[in-house]
């Protein structure tokens, strides 16, 4: 058992669960256009939160959930992230994107993941993924100027992921602390501040008044 990483995997479960639930509680007040922008956000969330639920299993409780750790991880790099990022833009550029675009975006996202596991260039194509979606990430936050909160929380969340990712990694010790435990901790920062960008961005928000004053018609 690796109970440290059990726990900072549990804190990052509890995280992106919060931002996931947050995600959902506001969708209600979103317009029909940006709701499947925000139902990709909510995969982006759940996909680390249960990716950081099989990690608190695998080094907790039963070691055999190492296979269903990875896959999960996987999908969390390879797929949640971008669709965060692609949320980001869509609600930061005020694009309302179709059901049907989005879902080309992910069997996009599919389809060259599958291409790359091919050619045996997985970790090239991840770091590309990882690389342009933080920069859409930091994009949509520069949109928000002269708003500063927006700015400063987009490059915070860059900053975090790049830290984590390139410098803290999740191999081996960082003197007496575990790797893998820093950048699970470098996450659970990263992803609230994260939601807290995309539900403060610009949106079609229905209107307070529309929604206790509905038009009668006859």
């Amino acid at each position: 058992m690796q109970l440290s990483t059990a726990l900072s995997d549990g804190g990052l479960a509890l995280a992106c669960l919060a931002c996931a639930i947050a995600v959902g509680k506001a969708r209600k007040h979103y317009g029909e256009g940006d709701q499947p922008a925000l139902f990709c956000a909510l995969l982006g969330f759940f996909l680390p939160a249960a990716a950081a639920v099989a990690g608190v299993i695998r080094f907790a409780i039963d070691p055999g959930a190492e296979a269903a750790h990875l896959w999960l991880s996987q999908a969390s790099s390879f797929l949640g992230l971008p669709l965060l990022g692609a949320a980001a833009l869509a609600l930061g550029r005020g694009w309302q994107w179709s059901r049907a675009n989005w879902g080309r975006i992910l069997l996009g996202l599919c389809a060259f993941f599958e291409l790359f596991r091919q050619m045996n260039q997985l970790e090239d194509y991840r770091l590309l993924l990882n690389l342009t979606t933080l920069l859409l990430i930091a994009y949509t936050g520069a949109l928000q100027w002269p708003k500063r909160a927006p700015l400063v929380a987009a490059f915070a969340v860059v900053g975090l992921f790049l830290l984590a990712g390139v410098t803290v990694g999740t191999q081996g010790f960082l003197g007496p602390l575990r790797r893998v435990d820093l950048f699970h901790a470098l996450l659970t920062l990263a992803y609230p501040l994260l939601a807290w960008l995309l539900l403060s961005l610009p949106s079609r928000v229905k209107s307070a008044s529309a929604e206790e004053n509905p038009v009668k018609t006859l």
